[in-house]
């Protein structure tokens, strides 16, 4: 009987000792704060938890405020484009397409699939209308939608389209409300 209750003291404290080190995973861990040039940027907007500053292809390392800057501008548009896209998908895969005919022989735009369909399928949008597509956003890319970054006048931030015509109300929030909106757009634009 002796033995028999030395191994049960022995395999409470082996199950024990494990329940104890599996506890040590779920600890969080001690992060050595390291001097480098990223640190120059942890305190952008868009550093936000739980990441914080997260580069991870080393895009900034070495890097100076006017390249983050185009670097911020380029995720903003990119993540904006994205947006776009999902609504567009929302929009169409509930029905709701614009009324009218699409070209000049009548055809409806509902009549033309959604998604992917839409550019590869039997019922394709013919060529020449994707060419004007792509005309199009080119047009607005090199001509309208442009902030300081690329040649128009400085705007508030990397990203701001307002070039002096659109507001929205912008101007009467106040500076908190601004960087909370510009990060709720960035984290929807990551997501």
């Amino acid at each position: 009987n002796i033995s028999r209750e030395k191994k049960k003291e022995t395999m409470k404290l082996i199950v024990a000792a494990l329940l104890a080190g599996s506890a040590v995973a779920f600890a969080p861990a001690q992060v050595a704060k390291t001097s480098t040039s990223l640190n120059a940027f942890e305190d952008e907007l868009g550093a936000q938890p739980p990441l914080g500053f997260f580069d991870p292809l080393g895009m900034l390392t070495d890097a100076d405020q006017e390249r983050f800057d185009r670097l911020r501008y380029v995720e903003l548009k990119h993540g904006r484009i994205c947006q776009l896209a999902f609504l567009g998908q929302i929009v169409t895969r509930n029905g709701i397409h614009l009324p009218g005919p699409i070209d000049m022989a009548g055809d409806s735009f509902d009549s033309y699939p959604n998604g992917i369909a839409a550019l590869f399928g039997d019922n394709a949008i013919p060529q020449a209308g994707l060419l004007q597509i792509v005309a199009f956003v080119g047009f607005l890319e090199l001509f309208v939608m442009k902030d300081s970054a690329n040649g128009a006048e400085p705007g508030d931030f990397p990203g701001d389209f307002r070039n002096g015509a659109l507001d929205f109300g912008w101007d009467t929030f106040d500076e908190e409300t601004k960087l909370s909106k510009r990060a709720i757009e960035l984290n929807n634009g990551r997501a």
